[in-house]
This record gives structure tokens, sequence and C-alpha cells, in this order.
């Protein structure tokens, strides 16, 4: 599948100091990721994305948004607080990986594990599962996620560009065409 630059979807909400990101704020390409930890192909998704980030660290950059499905997945909400509530204690991508990986065991119980694992304070994260504001920040990303075309996971953008069409897993030789793709686009315009 390639990035479907001809369709109007683009992002909408452009990447910014509220976003879960890693890899360099300059990066000429930045991926976005629209998830939902319960949902089966994101999970299949998530060691792909990351064999393709960890071959391009100082090129892309990576963005996490919350997109739980609850009338599908009714642990994806609590699993994106669960990593939020962590991200407040410098934890997220720690968080996110291990729920990621959980294969959909991401109950109350294995997050209150997770945080453990990870040494949270877990008074701290209970408070903050709690905290409204998180629960508004999910669904203000999620709302915002509609607005670009975001209608099932995992969803992805390259440099503002919808890329995945389908809710189905990312396969890697694809992804890794597109991201060489984009790279090779932003050339140009760092030499100018």
């Amino acid at each position: 599948m390639t990035p479907a630059a001809d369709d109007k979807h683009f992002l909408k909400d452009p990447v910014s100091d509220r976003d879960w990101a890693r890899g360099p704020a300059d990066a000429p390409v930045t991926l976005v990721e629209y998830a939902d930890f319960q949902c089966p192909d994101c999970q299949h998704s998530h060691p792909v994305i990351e064999r393709v980030l960890a071959d391009h660290r100082d090129r892309v950059r990576f963005v996490f948004r919350q997109f739980p499905i609850v009338s599908l997945h009714p642990l994806a909400q609590g699993a994106a607080l669960a990593s939020e509530a962590a991200g407040r204690q410098g934890r997220f991508w720690e968080m996110q990986r291990r729920l990621m990986e959980a294969e959909g065991r991401i109950g109350e119980a294995e997050a209150l594990r997770h945080a453990s694992e990870l040494h949270l304070d877990i008074e701290q994260w209970r408070r903050d599962l709690a905290d409204p504001a998180l629960s508004e920040h999910i669904r203000e990303t999620k709302r915002l996620g509609v607005r670009s075309g975001v209608n099932g996971t995992p969803t992805l953008f390259i440099n503002g560009v919808r890329y995945e069409e389908q809710t189905e897993p990312v396969r890697e030789q694809e992804l890794r065409a597109a991201i060489e793709e984009a790279l090779a686009a932003a050339q140009p315009a760092a030499r100018e």
C-alpha cells in the first residue's frame, strides 16, 4: 500500500508539545500513529513500526496518539489512561511498549503490574488515572483524529499525509518504502 497522497485525508491537527513524540523534532519525516491498545492489528503493527524506527533513529520522529475504540475494545480506554498516567511520571513510552506487547491482556490488574514494574509512584499513578483532565485529553485527541479521517486503528500519517487506508496490520516492506520515499522527497528541501 502506498501513501494516499491523492485523497483528502491529511492530518488536520499538527504535531505539538502535547503529543507523545520521540525522535528529533527537526527530523525530515514525522510518522503519526493513531492506535488502540486492545486492537489486535495495532499490537501486530507495533513491532513492525519499532523495527522501521530503529533503522531511522535520527531521521524519523514518531508520534503516538490515543484512539481507543471502546465499542470494540472495552479495555482500551483504561489502557490509554494507564499510559497517560505513566507519562506524567516520565514513563509513557515504557508503558506504551508494555501495553502493546501484552496481546490484549491490558486490564486493571495488568496495568497496575506494569506500573509497579516500572517503579512508578503507584499512589500518584492512581490519582492521575482518576484525573478528568487525562480522559478529556484522550477524548480530544480522538475527536481531532476523526477530523483527519481516522475511523479505525492503526491509522498512520507520514508527513501529514494519511498512509494506512484500512485497519489491518502494517506491512514492514511497504512502510519502509513509504518512509524512504518521504525521506527522499525531504532531501531537496534540506539542501535549499
